[in-house]
């Protein structure tokens, strides 16, 4: 965390600096698309070094069951905070400069400057667990074959992979479906804003209910009121108008509120049981494919979306668009992101991890432990 903290910050100003501030106009596209290119993936990169190991702590801060679940549940409350923050915070910073460009690079240094100082805080304020069981050095694809041979590592991978897909379609339709369906495009912020809040507010919901019924009902039943959510939104939505809408986002975000906690804290659990299986603690490489996974979704949801759309005759800024092209956009925020989440609660059925299953890993390994002693 501390030696990707500063080539984060840096990443974020340079990100957001037009080059023609530096070498003056006259850059070609081809130019100005593979220097953002090279850009973001210096970012995503510093982006990983920083988050892995801060995403692989939680297994190791507690062993306790419920306790990873609030945990998680702090880690992920503080991040939608961050989001609305930001969200609300970026074009009026951009505002304070008179030239637009110059504005983004104020940004870019503040936002990056808050990511430093947070990281930071975190690296010298957190004690780091000592391990006593650390992982052998192995080659990288040695390694990631030995986190694939953990089946409930797997499903709940699979699942998250999918839900993280749904997501990223209904995040990537929204506004396609308010400028195009509901002629409302100025209110898709509005939208946004009322799932971010939503789903804030029903991240501790989450995390009390997790710790009655267990993390994985409250997991899978995330995914079945977002898909339920969004079935209602196409068959009544282009109909209903917008207050309809906008009321369903709610709901929506009810869905997305459970959906960020549980899952950090199962994958929490299937670690624990590669240390019962293997005696080595490897959390950074299991959280490794996790954060991989995290980006799969959002690309593959972008990707679907675009192809799609293109196919059924989608035309930027057509007003309005083609009937297959509008029945295009209701599928993606209805039937398709549906049957995603539907089959992301199936895939999770076969997560075997229980309260009880849980209790009983961490009774063999001290056992096992106390023999080694």
């Amino acid at each position: 965390m501390l030696g990707g903290a500063i080539p984060w910050f840096i990443a974020m100003i340079v990100m957001f600096t037009n080059p023609s501030l530096i070498i003056g106009s006259g850059i070609s596209q081809a130019a100005l698309f593979a220097y953002a290119l090279i850009v973001y993936m210096v970012l995503c990169t510093a982006y990983s070094t920083v988050n892995v190991p801060y995403y692989s702590w939680a297994p190791e801060l507690t062993s306790d069951y419920h306790e990873r679940t609030s945990l998680n549940g702090y880690r992920s409350g503080f991040a939608f905070l961050g989001n609305l923050l930001a969200l609300g915070a970026a074009l009026p910073i951009v505002a304070l400069c008179k030239d637009k460009s110059t504005g983004f690079v104020l940004m870019g240094l503040i936002f990056g400057g808050v990511m430093l100082v947070t990281t930071l805080a975190t690296v010298f304020a957190v004690k780091e667990p000592a391990s006593l069981n650390p992982a052998k050095s192995l080659d990288i694809w040695k390694t990631y074959r030995e986190v694939f041979k953990n089946r409930p590592y797997v499903l709940i991978l699979l699942a998250y992979i999918l839900n993280f897909t749904g997501i990223g379609i209904i995040a990537g339709i929204a506004i396609y479906y308010f400028k195009y369906i509901l002629a409302a495009e100025n209110m898709v912020t509005y939208a946004m804003l009322i799932l971010l809040v939503t789903s804030v507010l029903f991240i501790p919901v989450s995390v009390f209910i997790s710790k009655k019924t267990g993390k994985k009902l409250v997991y899978g039943a995330a995914s079945i009121i977002t898909a339920a959510s969004v079935m209602v939104l196409f068959f009544f939505g282009h109909t209903q108008g917008l207050n309809f809408s906008l009321a369903m986002m709610f709901f929506v975000g009810i869905g997305l509120g459970f959906t960020y906690v549980p899952p950090f804290s199962m994958v929490a659990d299937a670690i624990e049981y590669d240390y019962l299986v293997t005696g080595e603690r490897r959390e950074g490489a299991f959280f490794g494919i996790w954060t991989w996974g995290l980006k799969l979704g959002g690309a593959l949801a972008a990707f679907l979306v675009g192809m799609t759309l293109e196919a059924m005759g989608y035309v930027a800024n057509a007003m309005p668009q083609s009937p297959s092209a509008q029945l295009g956009i209701r599928l993606f925020l209805g039937p398709i992101s549906a049957a995603i989440f539907i089959l992301s609660a199936v895939v999770l059925y076969f997560y075997p991890i229980t309260e009880k299953r849980y209790k009983e890993i961490l009774a063999a390994i001290a056992e096992r432990d106390a023999k080694k002693a």
